[in-house]
C-alpha cells in the first residue's frame, strides 16, 4: 500500500520508466529482483537508488491501473522486496521497512491517512530524524553485553551477523548499565571509513566497492576477510527484550532514543543532523528542509528525513502494513549519487604541472544537474579503482562539490573493455613525466604550463595586469620573450606591440605592467605559483615574514610557524621558494616591491581574534567582492577567513539565496548559536576599512 496513489509520485518525478503493458511489467519485475538480490547478495548493485526508486513507482502505478493483474510474486509488498537473505533468528517483533514520498505535498498526505486512521490530528507531535543511508539491523543486549546483531531479512526473520560486534563504532560491545534491551537502527560507513575501507581492500586485492550504501550490506554478511573494516551505528528504535522492562510507561519515540543514548548506544539524535520534536508537520518540513541544505557537510550519507508520530500510544493506533509501519514516513532528498557510463579519460595539465585526468561520461542528472565530468583524482586512484573505458560507474555529487567517480560496477562491465590509459608522455609538451608521486607531474614542472602560470599571474588577485588576457600570453610565451613570471617586467612597447597586435594596446599594457610593481609582497608571491599556496596562504605567509628576504632565509621549522601550514606542506613551500631563486633575482633586478604595507589592524582591529566565514554573493557596499577581497578584508580587520561553519567559528557572513531558503552554512550556524551578518551589516562592521 503507498501513501499517495503512484500516478502522483510517478509525475514528481522526471526522467521516468515507463510500464505500460504486461510484458514490460513483468520485465520490470524482473529488473527490481535482480537489483535487490545483487544488493542483499554481495552489496554490489547493478542499479542505483534513485533508478531503483523510479522503477518501482512504475510498477506501483502500472498494479494499481490493474490491480486484477498483479503478479503473485511481486515484491512491491514485501519487505527488501522478498529477497534479502532471511536467516534463522526470529525478531522480537517485526522489523519493517519505511515507505517513502518526494516532496511536501507527499508528506501532507501521509499525514492527511495517518488523521483518517487515528480519527483525529495526532496530539504527541512528531519527530524528524536524518534517514542514514546504510542497512537496518537490530543489535541484542543482554546484561549490558552486545551479544547479537541480526540483520533486516524479511522483516520476520533475520541473518545472524554477529561476527561484526566490535568492528561498529556507536555500538559498544559492553553498555554502562547492565541493562537488557534490543536497539534497532543503521550500520553505515562514514565517507572516511569508506575511503579507509577502499584503501584496505585494494591493498587485498579486493574490488572497492561501488558506494558506501552497498559497500555496508557486503560488510556485515562477510566471514573470513582476512582485514576488517570500521563501520558506524545510529540508532532509530527501542525494542524490549526477553520481557525485561527498559523503557517507563508512555515513554515517546525521543524519550526512549534518549534513554538508548544514555546507556551508552550512539542514536540518530547524535548524528550532525540530530533529532527534531515538532508539533506539525509544517514545522517538520522545515526541519527536511534546512537538514537537505546541509546534507553535503555530513560525515555520513543520508537519502532522506524520517517522520514519525512521537507517542507511541499513537504508533499502536495507527498500525503496521505488511511491509511498513503507517506512523512513519520517509521523505527522499534529490538524488546525489547516480550510475552512469564512463565513456572516456581526458588529461590536463596544471599551472605547476600536475596532470589532472577527467572522466568524460554519458550526462546524467545529479542533485538537479546534469553531469558530464567528473574527477578522477591521480592515476594511482583510477589503478586502485580498476576502472576501464565503457565501465557502469557510481557518480557522486553534493551541491557545490564538484562530482567525482567512486568505483565501477564490475557486473556490468562490457566485454573488451580496457582499462583507462594512463599516459607515458606528458599531455601537453610530451616530455617526461615525474611519478614519484601519486599525483603526476611533468618533469619541466610549471614550464610546461607556462602559459597558464602567466595567464594566472596577471589575474586580478594576484598582478591585476589588465588586458593581458590568454591571446597575449600565448603569443609572448610562443616568442619566447616570456619564460617567467619576472619577464614580464621586462617587456618593451615593442615586444608588447607585437604580442597585441596594437601600438595603442602595447603602450597601454606597459602601463599595466609598470604599475603591478608597486603591488604588495602577497600578490607578487601568489603569482610565482608556489605549489600548496593560494591567495589567503600567501597573505599569511606576507604578513608574517614582512619581506621576501626574509621568506626565502626561512626553513621549514619557521615557516611552520605561519597558520595553516603543517609539517609536511613546510618543506615544499621551502623548497619551491629555493628552486624559484632565479626568477625572485630577476624580480628584485626589475624593481618589483618585496615588502608587505603594515597591516591596518592586525591586532586590536574590529575582528581581532574571530574566525569569519563568507557564503554567497555580496550586496551593499560589498558588491562585486570576491572571495578572495573578503578574505583580505577580513585578515586586514584582523580575523581569519575560514572556509566552513564548525565550533571556532564567529560570525557567518550570510547573503540571502534568491530562493529565500537557508544556505548549509546557515543553517549550520544557526544549530552552533553563530552570529549570522548580512553583506550590508557586515559592512558596517568594518566599515572604517572600506573608505
Amino acid at each position: 500500500m503507498t501513501t499517495i496513489p503512484a500516478e502522483e509520485a510517478l509525475s514528481g518525478l522526471s526522467d521516468q520508466p515507463t510500464v505500460n503493458d504486461r510484458a514490460a511489467y513483468e520485465a520490470a519485475l524482473r529488473s527490481l529482483r535482480e537489483a535487490s538480490h545483487s544488493y542483499y547478495g554481495d552489496g554490489d548493485s547493478a542499479m542505483d537508488d534513485t533508478s531503483y526508486d523510479r522503477l518501482r513507482i512504475a510498477v506501483l502505478a502500472w498494479e494499481e491501473a490493474h490491480p486484477a493483474e498483479v503478479s503473485p510474486d511481486s515484491p512491491t509488498g514485501l519487505v527488501a522486496d522478498g529477497v534479502a537473505p532471511t536467516g534463522d533468528i526470529a525478531h522480537t517483533t517485526r522489523l519493517l521497512s519505511l515507505d517513502n514520498v518526494f516532496d511536501a505535498e507527499g508528506l501532507v498526505a501521509w499525514g492527511a491517512s495517518v488523521e483518517r486512521r487515528l480519527g483525529r490530528a495526532p496530539a504527541g507531535g512528531f519527530t524528524v530524524e536524518p534517514k542514514i543511508d546504510g542497512a537496518a539491523v537490530a543489535a541484542r543486549y543482554r546484561d549490558g553485553r552486545l551479544v547479537q546483531v541480526v540483520t533486516r531479512g524479511d522483516g520476520r526473520h533475520g541473518e545472524d551477523v554477529s561476527q561484526v560486534i566490535g568492528q561498529i563504532d556507536g555500538l559498544p560491545e559492553q553498555l554502562s548499565e547492565a541493562v537488557t534491551v534490543e536497539v534497532r537502527g543503521e550500520v553505515a560507513f562514514t565517507q572516511e571509513q569508506f575511503e579507509t575501507a577502499n584503501e584496505v581492500r585494494a591493498a587485498h586485492g579486493a574490488p572497492v566497492f561501488v558506494n558506501p550504501r552497498n559497500g555496508t550490506a557486503g560488510t556485515l554478511r562477510a566471514k573470513g576477510r582476512p582485514y576488517r573494516l570500521r563501520m558506524t551505528f545510529w540508532a532509530y528504535g527501542v525494542v524490549e527484550l526477553d520481557g525485561v522492562p527498559f523503557l517507563p510507561a508512555g515513554a515517546t519515540h525521543a524519550e526512549a532514543l534518549a534513554a538508548a543514548a544514555a546507556a551508552g548506544v550512539q542514536t540518530t539524535a547524535a548524528s550532525p543532523a540530530g533529532l527534531l520534536v515538532v508539533p506539525d508537520l509544517a514545522a517538520a518540513q522545515a526541519q527536511a528542509d534546512a537538514v537537505a541544505a546541509m546534507r553535503t557537510e555530513l560525515p555520513v550519507g543520508i537519502d532522506g528525513l524520517v517522520v514519525k508520530l512521537n507517542d507511541t500510544a499513537e504508533q499502536e493506533a495507527a498500525g503496521l502494513g505488511s511491509r511498513f509501519p503507517y506512523w512513519a514516513i520517509a521523505v527522499k532528498l534529490p538524488a546525489i549519487e547516480r550510475q552512469t557510463i564512463l565513456e572516456d579519460v581526458v588529461w590536463e595539465v596544471g599551472r605547476t604541472g600536475v596532470l589532472a585526468p577527467t572522466a568524460l561520461l554519458t550526462p546524467v542528472e545529479i542533485d538537479g544537474s546534469t553531469v558530464t565530468r567528473a574527477t578522477l583524482h591521480n592515476p594511482a586512484d583510477i589503478r586502485r579503482r580498476d576502472l576501464h573505458i565503457g565501465d557502469t560507474v557510481t557518480v557522486y555529487k553534493a551541491g557545490d562539490i564538484i562530482p567525482r567517480v567512486q568505483a565501477a560496477v564490475v557486473p556490468l562491465r562490457p566485454a573488451g573493455a580496457v582499462p583507462v590509459p594512463l599516459p607515458d608522455a606528458c599531455p601537453r609538451c610530451g616530455g617526461e613525466i615525474s611519478t614519484a608521486q601519486e599525483r603526476w607531474r611533468c618533469a619541466k614542472g610549471t614550464a610546461c604550463a607556462l602559459p597558464a602560470l602567466i595567464e594566472y599571474a596577471a589575474g586580478r588577485e594576484m598582478l591585476d595586469i589588465d588586458g593581458l588576457g590568454r591571446t597575449y600570453v600565448a603569443a609572448l610565451v610562443a616568442s619566447g620573450d616570456v619564460r617567467d613570471v619576472a619577464d614580464l617586467f621586462t617587456l618593451t612597447v615593442e615586444q608588447l606591440t607585437a604580442a597585441s597586435g596594437s601600438a595603442k594596446r602595447g603602450a597601454k599594457l606597459a602601463e599595466q605592467i609598470a604599475a603591478a610593481k608597486e603591488r604588495p609582497l602577497n600578490r607578487v608571491f601568489c603569482a610565482l605559483g608556489v605549489l600548496g599556496t593560494g591567495r589567503s596562504m600567501s597573505r599569511r605567509i606576507a604578513r608574517h615574514f614582512g619581506t621576501m628576504d626574509a621568506i626565502r632565509q626561512a626553513d621549514a621549522t619557521e615557516m611552520q610557524d605561519v597558520e595553516g601550514i603543517g609539517p609536511e606542506k613546510a618543506p615544499v613551500v621551502v623548497e619551491q621558494v629555493a628552486a624559484l631563486a632565479p626568477v625572485i633575482d630577476k624580480l628584485v633586478a626589475a624593481g618589483v616591491n618585496m615588502s608587505e604595507p603594515e597591516a591596518v589592524a592586525q591586532s586590536g582591529g574590529p575582528l581581532d581574534g574571530k574566525v569569519v566565514v563568507v557564503t554567497g554573493r555580496m550586496t551593499g557596499p560589498l558588491d562585486g567582492f570576491g572571495r578572495s577581497e573578503m578574505n583580505a578584508l577580513i585578515e586586514k580587520a584582523g580575523g581569519r577567513a575560514g572556509s566552513s561553519v564548525g565550533a571556532k567559528t564567529s560570525i557567518l557572513v550570510s547573503a540571502p539565496s534568491a530562493s529565500g531558503k537557508p544556505s548549509s552554512k546557515a543553517v549550520k550556524a544557526a544549530e552552533l548559536g553563530v552570529e549570522v551578518l548580512t553583506p550590508e551589516a557586515f559592512a558596517e562592521r568594518v566599515a572604517d576599512l572600506l573608505t
